[in-house]
């Protein structure tokens, strides 16, 4: 057993992840001892950050990095700030990063880190402190071979290019792939702070296609108006679907005409809030949890966690969901959806555009060229066009009796299984 897994086991988000992991070794006929391999991280650091605050205070935050697997390259996966990260969140994250990684055909491992701090108590100057620090003690442990980070809640571009700064100057050579996202002017690309948008519309696209002929006309709610789900809309406001609900932290704005996209962004981007958008007939609500309960063709949930749960399962109207965000719908509403007809698109499909993206910005740091933004995201429709369509067809073979989600993660475990036999580690 992991020697750290204590400060993890109990965790009830590790719990989850563990037992969506035993429910895909069921199908797939997978022995109790590769259950045990794969729910551990195969290393869990973790760092203590002490800074020195513009009061001339000292405090000191705690961090970790875990790398759960590797069979099928290098561990990936974000670093995120916040004062209710955990040991057990960081390692659960790791391990879905692994499934998502070995989904979407990219030559990655699962990786994920975390450190508990409050971000917005600090100054830019103590920001910047605490993630070089943070970045020098898993110095040892990360690099363009081993371990490539990337953003995630709460950090940015900025978060990298200090990530990648501290590592090059501690190896002595300029490491341009040692995270992802970075700013462009640092070897990054404008396109991978569209990719997950982008491509959870995409999957979206998808699926309307399968399920419910097509995107043109059809109606999208949107709930979550962050960086996600602003490009989701304006992407599936282009090939041709009307838009007509989005929403944030102060509530929700809806117009069944569909709305302006663009003015909607330029609201969010200047007020803060969606709901002070005035334009055409809109209906404007401070409750942005009714947005779900819409009646429109295509939901995209893209804010936080458990928002479809079994207390308003049964007014979801929506016949295609796509999970933006992580773990949207509990395991108890998803089943009712199911047997109602709807098709869920699953977070670990729909929001690989990002990862996707962190995959192409690497690769072409590793070469030394360079993509423009049409190119990466030409390649990057065609790979989540292909991945979606053959885990759709693979659902419909094998597991129809089953949600989509079981099918993906059977496909995404099966793989770093078969990875692992073959390097004879198993």
């Amino acid at each position: 057993m992991n020697e750290y897994a204590s400060l993890y086991e109990n965790d009830p988000v590790y719990q989850m992840a563990v037992k969506q992991l035993r429910e895909s070794a069921s199908l797939l006929g997978l022995s109790d001892e590769i259950v045990e391999i794969l729910r551990h991280p195969e290393k869990l650091v973790q760092v203590k950050i002490t800074i020195r605050r513009d009061n001339g205070k000292l405090e000191t935050y705690l961090g970790w990095r875990s790398q759960h697997n590797s069979a099928l390259g290098p561990y990936k996966g974000g670093v995120r700030y916040g004062e209710d990260v955990t040991p057990g969140e960081v390692v659960a994250l790791s391990m879905w990063m692994t499934w998502k990684t070995s989904l979407a055909g990219i030559p990655y491992g699962g990786g994920k880190g975390g450190v508990r701090v409050n971000p917005k108590a600090l100054s830019q100057r103590e920001l910047e402190e605490l993630s070089r620090k943070f970045f020098a003690g898993i110095a040892k442990d990360v690099g363009p071979e081993v371990d490539i980070p990337a953003p995630d809640v709460y950090t940015n571009p900025q978060t990298m290019a200090w990530y990648f700064d501290e590592y090059s100057k501690i190896v002595g050579y300029q490491a341009w792939g040692v995270v992802t996202a970075k700013p462009v002017e640092l070897g990054g690309l404008y396109a991978r702070v569209v990719s997950t948008g982008y491509g959870t519309a995409l999957t979206a696209r998808e699926a309307a296609k399968r399920w419910i002929g097509g995107l043109a006309g059809k109606t999208v709610a949107i709930h979550g108006f962050g960086n996600v789900g602003i490009y989701a809309a304006k992407y599936l406001t282009e090939w041709g679907a009307r838009v007509v609900a989005v929403s944030d932290s102060s509530g929700y704005i809806y117009d069944p005409n569909g709305l302006d996209i663009e003015e909607a962004i330029r609201v969010k981007e200047t007020t803060g809030k969606v709901t002070n958008y005035k334009k055409g007939d809109v209906k404007v609500s401070g409750n942005h949890m009714e947005l779900l309960e819409l009646p429109v063709d295509i939901l995209v949930p893209a804010a936080t966690q458990d928002v479809i749960t079994k207390e308003n399962v049964n007014r979801i109207k929506a016949k295609v969901i796509a999970e933006g965000a992580n773990g949207p719908t509990t395991p108890e509403a998803e089943k009712v959806l199911y047997e109602k007809g709807v098709i869920i698109v699953p977070d670990i499909l729909a929001n690989s555009g990002g990862v996707t993206m962190s995959w192409i910005e690497w690769s072409h740091n590793k070469m030394g060229c360079w993509l423009t933004d049409e190119e990466a995201l030409s390649r990057l429709d065609k790979m989540m066009t292909l991945n979606f369509n053959r885990v759709y067809d693979e659902w419909r073979k094998r597991f129809s009796e089953y949600p989509m989600r079981t099918a993906a993660y059977a496909i995404a475990v099966d793989r770093v299984v078969k990875a692992m036999k073959l390097r004879g580690w198993i």
